[in-house]
């Protein structure tokens, strides 16, 4: 019998089996979808949504509490730091400045400024003042050194979606996340709002930041942005939201950076929105007598005594 007659007749002999039950066995599967009603949007509506919750919040003036740790897969552990107090000033749309205290003591732990382009960091117990632009050029070994104002900055406030330079896109997915009553793991769909940007040197167009959106009420829950090679560069994730002021704000907010592997969770406490603010509440001066690190020029200098 040629080769092809005796493969045929194998595989029908095969499908007959199965068909008669000796060759096929089969096992439930539990379907965890949620239950909670969902509520549908379109594209436009969650523009819309965007930008009108960022158009309600121009300045933000916070006592937090901050937890950090650092390390992840690259390092082969995983660091925790103890929770400090800090403050948070923020007012658009660069300018942020936050401050760490010390445990017990309350000295300052560090004080941090930015205007989005440049940044200074005055760390009391080092004895040093940090500045440079908040770009990366070359990651530090120790992950908080990595740490910039404008990765808070980033993922603190939604930004606004500029139709003139952005182009955005709707599609649906599913997350597993825990049911509140019952405590199991349950599918739920949600929405994800991708944003496209053009580099402003090549013109090329990327993906600059993704925001996902909880489709039980359509608050953004977590907000990806990447860099200009496609890799994550901050996954921010929203959680405890309540009114304040005619909007919604988060009381928890996490902040992971995949690259630099280091995570500041921020607890707010105090919340205080769009309250006037001066120029002076994000100056910091040079203190006398600290060793400068210029992080752009790699120089370390000592400043001038009294």
């Amino acid at each position: 019998m040629p080769l092809h007659r005796i493969f045929h007749t194998a595989l029908l002999g095969v499908l007959l089996l199965s068909g008669s039950g000796c060759l096929l066995r089969s096992r439930p599967v539990q379907v965890r979808m949620t239950t909670a009603t969902l509520q549908a949007a379109t594209r436009d509506e969650l523009i819309a949504r965007v930008n009108q919750d960022a158009s309600k919040i121009q300045t933000l003036n916070a006592t937090v509490d901050i937890d950090a740790s650092t390390g992840g897969s690259k390092k082969g552990k995983i660091t925790e730091y103890q929770q400090i107090r800090g403050y948070l000033l923020a007012e658009k749309p660069n300018y942020l400045r936050m401050i760490g205290l010390l445990p017990i003591v309350r000295n300052k732990a560090f004080d941090m400024v930015s205007n989005g382009d440049e940044f200074k960091l005055w760390i009391p117990p080092k004895n040093r003042f940090i500045v440079g632009h908040n770009r990366i050029d070359k990651p530090s070994p120790s992950p908080l050194e990595n740490l910039r104002p404008q990765h808070i900055s980033d993922a603190l406030l939604l930004h606004e979606i500029d139709p003139q330079t952005e182009i955005a896109f709707i599609q649906g997915s599913d997350e597993i996340t825990q049911d509140p009553k019952t405590k199991k793991d349950v599918e739920e769909p949600n929405y994800i709002l991708g944003i496209i940007r053009a580099d402003e040197k090549t013109h090329e167009p990327y993906l600059a930041r993704e925001i996902y959106f909880n489709r039980t009420n359509l608050m953004p829950y977590r907000q990806v942005v990447y860099d200009r090679n496609g890799y994550v560069a901050t996954d921010a994730s929203y959680e405890d939201f309540e009114p304040i002021d005619g909007t919604q704000f988060p009381n928890l907010i996490r902040i992971w950076r995949p690259q630099e592997e280091y995570t500041i969770t921020l607890h707010f406490v105090k919340i205080e929105l769009n309250k006037p603010m001066t120029p002076d509440q994000f100056a910091l001066e040079q203190p006398p007598g600290a060793t400068v690190i210029n992080l752009d020029n790699h120089l370390h200098t000592v400043a001038g005594g009294n």
